[in-house]
């Protein structure tokens, strides 16, 4: 899926078209190489977690994610701890009840542009990689205190 949006942002203290003054603390920019385009079988439904990833982003909870949560696993690692915690959210949020589609979805468009740029060609994690992160290093104890910090 290719997706580029082109938005006209006001920057804080601008008027709005209402004639008062808009008060944001900051404002979203999205990737410039994506661009919204029907390419047949690369369709996505989920093209609304972009916008959430860009949130995300611009809150900085990837590295916050990265500061409270301890990746066990070997440095050779393919996906990132923080990519995973992503992929485990973003596809609640989506409506994925539970690992069973992550199979599906680790070819999906969206879900590999809300990790990091290492997942972009490869994809997201499969769903024995998506259940060991949820049932096994999440359930650790300086991870489960760690999400706890995240809140």
């Amino acid at each position: 899926m290719f997706m580029r949006v082109r938005a006209r942002s006001r920057r804080p203290g601008d008027q709005d078209p209402m004639g008062g003054i808009q008060k944001r603390p900051f404002q979203l920019s999205f990737n410039a190489s994506l661009r919204v385009d029907f390419q047949g079988s690369r369709v996505t439904s989920d093209g609304g977690l972009i916008l959430v990833r860009e949130l995300d982003e611009r809150l900085g909870l990837g590295e916050l994610a990265a500061e409270c949560l301890t990746d066990t696993r070997a440095k050779n690692a393919q996906l990132p701890i923080v990519d995973l915690l992503r992929q485990s959210v973003y596809s609640r949020l989506a409506g994925y009840e539970d690992v069973n589609d992550a199979e599906r979805l680790a070819q999906n468009p969206s879900f590999r542009l809300i990790g990091s740029e290492k997942i972009w060609d490869r994809g997201a994690a499969l769903p024995s990689r998506l259940q060991s992160f949820e049932a096994q290093m999440l359930a650790e104890d300086g991870n489960f205190s760690g999400l706890a910090r995240l809140n």
